[in-house]
C-alpha cells in the first residue's frame, strides 16, 4: 500500500506567517503538523512509500525537511504550480500524481494539515476488514461549522450521501480528508473524464459511492482542520495540554506564559504576558501583552498591546 499526504495548499488565510513556509511545517509543542502523520505512516509496515505532494513553491523547503528527518520511506512529489491560481484541485493534483509515480497499489490519502486523535493504524485496520473504500468520519457538532467541509451520511457504517460544504446541513458527522482505497477503486482518471468537480475530494468520494460502497469510520478522538490562525493555536493548545513550550534556546525573563504559548528556538521574551500565542524563531518582544496571535520569524516588539493577530516584519514599536 502506498500513501500520499497532502500538502500542495498555498495557506493564504494565515499569511503573511504562511507565506514564505508551508502550514503544515508550522510547529505544534515540540514537533509539526505533518510529522506526527509522517511518521505513524513510516512506522506502519502495510506503506511502502509515503508521497508528499507539494507544489514548485515549497518543493525546496519540503525536500531539505525530509532530509533533516531522516525518513526512509517519503519522498517529494511536486505538482508544477507556484500560486494558489495555478492549482489543479485536489482531486486533479490526485489524478496527476497517481499518473506521474505510476500508483498501482492500494492508497491512503490524507491531508497533510489535518491532525488527527487516533492513530492511522486504527484506520487501516478497519479498510483491511472491509476490503472497500474507506474515509474517516468526525461529528463537528455544530450546523454552522458543518457548512465549511464535507457532510456524510450513513446507512449503519455504509456512506448513502455526501454533501459538499452545503448551504443546509443535514448533519453534522464531516468527512476529515482521510480516505483509503482499493487499487481497483482510485479512479480519478475516470472521474475527472466525466467532466465531474476537481477541487474538494468530497465530490470523488459522492460520486464512487454511487458505484460501489464507501464505508467511514467514524471516531471520538479530537480532529483539527489547519486552516487558519485559531485553529492552529486550537491545535497548539492541545499539543500542550493547556501549558506552554519553550525551546532550550529561547530565552524567557520576567513574562507570564499563559495557554497555548509556544517560543521557539533563538527567540526572547521579556517583560511581558501572552496567551495562546506562538513566537516564531529569532522573535524578540519586551514588555508586550500579547494575545491570540502568532509572531513571525525576526519580528521585534516592544511596548505593544496585541491581539488576535498576524504579524510580521514589524520592528521597535512603543504604545
Amino acid at each position: 500500500m502506498d500513501a500520499i499526504v497532502l500538502a500542495g495548499g498555498y495557506a493564504t488565510r494565515m499569511w503573511p506567517i504562511t507565506r514564505t513556509r508551508p502550514k503544515m511545517l508550522l510547529p505544534v509543542g515540540e514537533t509539526t503538523v505533518i510529522d506526527r502523520t509522517i511518521q505513524e505512516l513510516e512506522a506502519d509496515d502495510r506503506i511502502e512509500t509515503v508521497y508528499l505532494s507539494t507544489n514548485d513553491a515549497f518543493a525546496d523547503v519540503f525536500e531539505a525537511h525530509i532530509d533533516e528527518m531522516g525518513y526512509e520511506k517519503t519522498q517529494l512529489s511536486v505538482e508544477h504550480t507556484e500560486d494558489e491560481d495555478e492549482k489543479f484541485g485536489v482531486v486533479g493534483a490526485l489524478a496527476q500524481l497517481h499518473e506521474r509515480e505510476d500508483i498501482d497499489d492500494d492508497l491512503f490519502v490524507i491531508a497533510g494539515d489535518n491532525l488527527i486523535g487516533f492513530d492511522l493504524s486504527e484506520l487501516l485496520d478497519y479498510f483491511e476488514e472491509r476490503d472497500a473504500p474507506v474515509l474517516a468520519a468526525y461529528d463537528i457538532g455544530s450546523l454552522e461549522k458543518a457548512r465549511s467541509y464535507g457532510l456524510v451520511e450513513l446507512d449503519g457504517e455504509r456512506v448513502v450521501d455526501f454533501q459538499e460544504k452545503p448551504d443546509e446541513p443535514r448533519s453534522t458527522l464531516v468527512s476529515v480528508a482521510c480516505y483509503a482505497f482499493p487499487a481497483d477503486s482510485v479512479r480519478f482518471a475516470e472521474y475527472l473524464a466525466g467532466d465531474n468537480n476537481p477541487d474538494e475530494p468530497g465530490w470523488y468520494l459522492d460520486w464512487l459511492q454511487a458505484q460501489e460502497p464507501v464505508y467511514a469510520y467514524t471516531f471520538e478522538d479530537v480532529w483539527f482542520d489547519i486552516g487558519e490562525k485559531d485553529s492552529y493555536l486550537d491545535t497548539v493548545e492541545w499539543r500542550l495540554d493547556d501549558g506552554s513550550f519553550v525551546h532550550p534556546d529561547a530565552t524567557v525573563q520576567n513574562s507570564n506564559l499563559g495557554a497555548a504559548v509556544q517560543v521557539m528556538a533563538g527567540a526572547e521574551v521579556t517583560d511581558s504576558t501572552l496567551d495562546r500565542t506562538v513566537v516564531f524563531p529569532g522573535a524578540n518582544v519586551h514588555d508586550c501583552d500579547i494575545d491570540e496571535t502568532i509572531l513571525d520569524s525576526d519580528v521585534e516588539l516592544e511596548g505593544l498591546r496585541i491581539t488576535n493577530a498576524l504579524v510580521s516584519e514589524v520592528t521597535h514599536s512603543e504604545r
